[in-house]
């Protein structure tokens, strides 16, 4: 009774808006212990992260000079597919997706053979697919992380119509029971899907849907049943089971903390996490191995791989017989990045930053992050001439303007050192922000030689309008959690021409680390609700290929200790270069996939 009853109060705490969620790295008892109220509930991740939901009697709101800003979760958006999810949320949201959805009910796909079979052949799917090695994913479970799935669609049944689906955890669905160990959200087994399939109504019986539309897509770009006739198809593991997680909205009060509209498409990092933690229940080394396909991002973090999710990624992939593959974004062409280097001295040492703010935008967050040993600081102009004078290097300390002549109010915090990355970090907040060109004037204290410094905007879903740096750099342009170190990160391309993807991410990391690590097709991607482009569709069709290459290793036994990083590495020798490029390449990694040069290589 008291185990049912901590179980409902902490499901409590997790939905509730008074609760704050937090991320822990250490023992949260011992943390928490001597908070005013104690009002707290957490869940274990793994050994060196926690999820905590503390009252907001102890915490009343996020804030880096209370809590530390790696422990603040992380909003995270859409990274494909097609324009709707990368382009202005007001813009995306003017798309009717009920109708949509009636109307893809009526034809699946193009009918007369329209599925583009090209994606597949340049990234040796199709080649592989076939004798004499007949990889199709068999055995391996593939997890998607996202909106959830249209489960009902013949791309994702066997020829004998039960599901191939093993587990759909819908953690928007508070009426059922959740899985084993965790408190929120509705699970539904394998038993229940087909069961669902059967009934003339299958929603009532499971009523788990995927209203947007983005994980149905992944999943059958990735791992779509083989269809033949007028609804032909084919994914590229096709015979591998599923585990599919639809995300729960982020909480409002983290939304209005990184000043995100109400109506964007956003999800927490901490509910990610329980996602990531969950879909590792169904892993068995040398039996089940589990690709994951992330085809979500953010450009909150510092752009180095150092945030408790890339370190959580990184620990998850290097466990044999997982494979983690990550797409690179689609903020290529968006302006949302600055660098910036400071030369000369005394009072010359400085570099204008201008911002063009569009017409009645929300509200955004902007992240400086500068090298150590150097030290910044800012002053602020906006459109109309009004300024905030160069701001103190006050740590900790929260500067909030109201302008006289507009409704903005600009806060900045500075913190000296921030914990995860080691760096210097400004933290901004525009409200109501006039539009027009804004001007950040950042300053060096010190004397080096360089100074150097970078500077984010939110990702596009994450903006109402069109907001972006007048002097922008494409590279460095990559969502979390592209940085981590162990996973394997995607860029997208055009496999009719080979032409890189504008709207993708590109590399290096802020720090220098090598990403992307490959290139996959990403435009004009054959899914089960039609033609997509996006980075996230490079993913899954590379998720894909290391299902296919699961089965080659694990199953059959070639290569039973591979993880993550061993993957990558056999991928990125079989991937195909040219001569006329520097690899690794910012753009294409260390080439562009290829699935059958893996097995050429081989042979040689």
């Amino acid at each position: 009774m008291d185990a049912a009853r901590g179980i409902m109060d902490c499901k409590e705490r997790i939905l509730s808006e008074d609760y704050l969620d937090l991320l822990a790295d250490y023992d949260v008892l011992l943390r928490y212990s001597g908070l005013a109220s104690a009002d707290y509930c957490y869940q274990k991740i793994d050994d060196q992260l926690y999820i905590v939901y503390s009252s907001r009697v102890d915490v009343s709101n996020y804030d880096i000079s209370v809590v530390k800003y790696e422990s603040i979760p992380k909003c995270f958006g859409l990274m494909g597919t097609g324009d709707k999810f990368s382009r202005p949320c007001s813009e995306y949201f003017a798309v009717d997706f009920d109708k949509e959805m009636k109307d893809i009910e009526q034809v699946q796909v193009n009918a007369g053979g329209g599925f583009n079979y090209n994606p597949l052949i340049e990234s040796g799917i199709i080649e592989t697919n076939n004798p004499p090695l007949s990889l199709t994913g068999q055995k391996v479970i593939m997890a998607f992380i996202d909106t959830g799935i249209r489960y009902d669609l013949d791309v994702f049944k066997n020829p004998a119509g039960s599901t191939r689906i093993l587990a759909l955890w819908d953690q928007t669905i508070q009426s059922g029971m959740p899985p084993e160990g965790f408190y929120y959200g509705t699970e539904y087994k394998k038993e229940q899907i087909d069961k669902a399939l059967q009934a003339e109504k299958p929603y009532d019986l499971v009523p788990s849907r995927d209203e947007l539309g983005h994980g149905t897509k992944m999943a059958s770009v990735a791992a779509g049943s083989k269809l033949e006739g007028n609804n032909n198809f084919q994914g590229v593991a096709f015979d591998a089971d599923l585990v599919i997680v639809k995300l729960k909205p982020a909480k409002q009060t983290l939304k209005d903390y990184f000043l995100i509209p109400p109506e964007a498409i956003c999800y927490s990092e901490t509910d990610i996490l329980m996602a990531l933690s969950y879909v590792q229940q169904f892993y068995q080394p040398f039996q089940r191995p589990v690709v994951i396909c992330l085809g979500i991002g953010t450009t909150l973090g510092d752009h180095g791989g150092n945030s408790f999710f890339s370190n959580y990624l990184d620990r998850v992939a290097m466990k044999r017989n997982i494979g983690i593959v990550v797409c690179s974004g689609n903020e290529g062409n968006a302006g949302g990045h600055f660098a910036g280097t400071i030369t000369g001295s005394g009072e010359n040492r400085y570099q204008d930053v201008e911002i063009r703010v569009g017409e009645n935008e929300f509200g955004f967050s902007m992240s400086l992050w500068g090298e150590i040993p150097n030290v910044f600081t800012v002053e602020i102009r906006s459109p109309d001439g009004e300024t905030i004078p160069r701001i103190s290097n006050r740590v900790g300390q929260i500067n909030t303007y109201q302008f006289l002549y507009s409704p903005t109010i600009v806060s900045v915090q500075y913190v000296l050192i921030e914990q995860s990355s080691g760096q210097q970090f400004i933290f901004f907040k525009f409200e109501k922000p006039l539009s027009g060109i804004w001007t950040i004037r950042v300053y060096a204290e010190t004397n080096l030689i360089e100074a150097n410094f970078n500077l984010w905007l939110p990702i596009k879903g994450f903006l109402r309008s069109d907001t972006y740096y007048i002097t922008s750099s494409p590279y460095t342009t990559m969502t979390e959690p592209a940085y981590a170190d162990n996973v394997m990160t995607v860029s997208a391309y055009d496999s009719e021409n080979n032409s890189f993807y504008l709207q993708s991410g590109r590399g290096f990391g802020r720090s220098g680390g090598i990403t992307p690590d490959l290139a996959a097709p990403g435009v004009e991607i054959s899914t089960i609700l039609g033609a997509e482009s996006g980075s996230s569709l490079a993913a899954a069709i590379t998720a894909g290929a290391v299902a296919n290459f699961m089965q080659w290793a694990v199953i059959e036994g070639n290569d039973t200790t591979v993880n993550s990083v061993t993957i990558r590495n056999y991928l990125v020798l079989g991937a195909k270069r040219e001569q006329n490029i520097i690899y690794p390449s910012r753009e294409w990694g260390f080439g562009r996939l290829d699935l059958a040069g893996v097995f050429r290589g081989l042979l040689t």
